[in-house]
């Protein structure tokens, strides 16, 4: 998935990235996943999960993963969206999608694009396949 918003807008190569968030507390971490993704794509994930090893991204944030096997259209994506002062300093609420577009993309191809730090994500994936 593409972040949306105006400060990645530009940019395309290692910005995409899986549906992730905050997990509440006490909230199970599977299910704030499938909530994320819900509210990042519109779609409701089913079936079996299977964990992958959490990583920590370069901001000292720590990602949890899971991969699920389905189907779902990129170009039916439906984002929840967020709001921010834009232009910066000019008093004005914008309101921006979440995520501005979404894509299936082969291994390598992937890789390319998927931010640096969730590359192995997709090793992982490649291997348990």
């Amino acid at each position: 998935m593409h972040p949306g918003g105006p400060f990645w807008k530009n940019r395309d190569m290692g910005a995409w990235t899986i549906p992730k968030g905050e997990i509440a507390e006490g909230e199970d971490p599977l299910a704030a996943a499938h909530r994320e993704f819900r509210e990042e794509t519109g779609f409701a994930p089913q079936g079996d999960a299977t964990a992958l090893a959490p990583l920590r991204q370069a901001g000292g944030k720590w990602v949890h993963a899971w991969a699920i096997e389905g189907d779902c259209d990129a170009a039916a994506l439906r984002s929840n969206t967020f709001s921010m002062e834009w232009p910066p300093r000019s008093g004005r609420e914008a309101e921006f999608p979440e995520v501005d577009r979404a894509a299936w993309f082969a291994p390598d191809e992937a890789r390319r694009r998927i931010l640096a730090s969730q590359i192995p994500f997709i090793d992982e994936l490649e291997k348990l396949l």
